[in-house]
């Protein structure tokens, strides 16, 4: 029960995130200082398939018996929770005020852009030239698109959500790009949200299971990616929550168009500072995480020193 509590109030927490793009669930993880943790613990989960795969069943008991379930399966609940509460809000929300929730969107989205940009260990030129080609790519081919599927009405086909599912969850491993800001480009936001809002369990059976698929296919590559390509990495991501501005901006109709035009009249000013707030809120949580590790350090330190 120890282990428990923290651990819903640590996935609520991070439920309550991975609802909003920009924000995303492997920042606040690492806010909460269980990043590490929660990755080591998706990993044991992996192994523990892919034993079961190779029909390995010895191997598959002992991966089993090293998973940590009571630590993953109270942040899990924690997390569908809040999802659950906060996903009808939201989701109306979406459908009366989309240029409001769109400047807000958007704020989050800078804040996460500068969040990510300073995780870059060594930045050179090929990197802004990285982050530059994939903003202009991703500028121009959602471009292409004349809207973004903002309705939550479900419209797409039932592969559209396994494959955004499998998209979505990657950005878990990536503290800075959000899974929710992945299904805004792909169009899938607001039909997931509305999908949980209205407790469609076949759609989200569907994108579940795109989740689960997506995790153990790519989380090796990009553990992988993470560790000998970092910069490349972390600045190709920026450079596609750059080019994000053409769905994301939120004149005329929010998320319901990739048209982009200036505001007329009185309507900037409240997207405006809501764009401001998101910006505030993400920096303020890097600022919130860079302090906790200090403190950690320091404890640490000391706790070796004193002995």
């Amino acid at each position: 029960m120890r282990v428990a509590l923290p651990q819903l109030a640590r996935g609520a927490v991070m439920g309550a995130a991975d609802i909003v793009p920009g924000v995303s669930g492997g920042t606040v993880a690492l806010v909460l200082g269980i990043y590490r943790q929660l990755i080591e613990a998706l990993h044991s989960c992996v192994a523990v398939v892919l034993k079961l795969l190779r029909g390995d069943i010895p191997g598959t008991r002992r991966a089993v018996s090293r998973v940590p379930w009571l630590w993953l399966g109270a942040l899990g609940v924690g997390i569908l929770t809040m999802i659950m509460i906060a996903s009808g809000p939201l989701s109306s929300a979406l459908a009366t005020h989309p240029v409001e929730l769109a400047g807000l969107f958007c704020g989050l989205i800078a804040g996460a852009v500068v969040l990510c940009w300073r995780q870059l260990d060594m930045p050179a030129p090929v990197h802004f030239v990285a982050g530059a080609v994939m903003a202009v790519l991703t500028f121009v081919l959602l471009g292409l698109s004349p809207a973004s599927g903002g309705g939550s009405a479900i419209t797409a086909p039932w592969w559209a959500f396994f494959l955004g599912g499998g998209i979505a969850i990657c950005a878990m491993i990536l503290p800075g790009i959000s899974g929710s800001f992945l299904l805004v480009l792909m169009g899938l936001y607001a039909q997931v949200l509305g999908a949980v809002a209205e407790r469609n369990f076949l759609v989200l059976g569907i994108f579940a299971l795109g989740c689960a698929t997506g995790l153990a296919l790519a989380s090796s590559a990009l553990r992988w990616l993470l560790h000998h390509h970092h910069d490349l990495v972390i600045a190709s991501m920026v450079g596609l929550m750059v080019g994000s501005i053409r769905i994301l901006w939120p004149w005329p109709n929010g998320l319901d168009s990739t048209a982009m035009q200036l505001p007329t009249g009185g309507e900037w000013l409240v997207p405006t500072l809501l764009g401001a707030l998101g910006v505030v809120i993400v920096i303020g949580m890097e600022a919130v995480a860079n302090r906790l590790r200090t403190e950690r350090s320091t404890v640490g330190q000391h706790g070796a020193s004193s002995r």
